[in-house]
């Protein structure tokens, strides 16, 4: 007799674009999606409300978005891209099923920059799943110390539930 497997969530796509993440794929996918799942916990009026899209991809793709939508040359670990710009705090439309945004990887920087840190991919991976899902919400470090901090917070309290320790204390931005 075969286990039932759990059921995927629906409001999570996942995209890959590039053969780097190949390797190690469903346990990436399984933890990305958990990442999503604990960080929309914290925000319970979401549930059953969103869409995020994922896409798994490398440092040349990433570098293309970031020159492109932010004038920024280099590749970085994560962008996010919101459907609709929110503003922290903001509603969605009552009975509507609304798409957050896109939420992009780039695995050489997560890579380099969990090397260096001496973490584990994965537990960045994670971290920087959370990070880009609060910008999707309208959270924003580069506003001031005070929402760099709310943000962090956040991030810290949302790691936790997946038994993943403070990376500020660690060190890592």
């Amino acid at each position: 007799m075969q286990t039932p497997q759990a059921e995927e969530p629906d409001w999570i796509q996942v995209s890959v674009e590039s053969p780097l993440w190949e390797k190690n794929l469903p346990p990436m996918e399984a933890l990305v999606r958990k990442a999503l799942e604990n960080a929309v916990a914290f925000f319970p009026l979401l549930k059953n409300r969103i869409q995020v899209s994922l896409l798994l991809t490398d440092n040349t793709f990433v570098q293309k978005l970031n020159r492109d939508y932010r004038k920024k040359d280099m590749p970085t670990n994560v962008l996010s891209f919101p459907f609709e710009a929110l503003e922290k705090g903001t509603y969605l439309p009552f009975g509507e099923t609304v798409l957050l945004g896109d939420i992009v990887l780039a695995h050489e920087t997560i890579e380099a920059e969990s090397l260096h840190k001496g973490i584990s991919f994965e537990d960045h991976l994670a971290h920087l799943v959370i990070h880009g899902f609060l910008h999707l919400l309208g959270f924003d470090h580069e506003m001031g110390e005070d929402e760099a901090i709310e943000m962090e917070d956040l991030e810290i309290k949302i790691l936790e539930t997946l038994k993943i320790k403070n990376p500020y204390k660690m060190g890592e931005c």
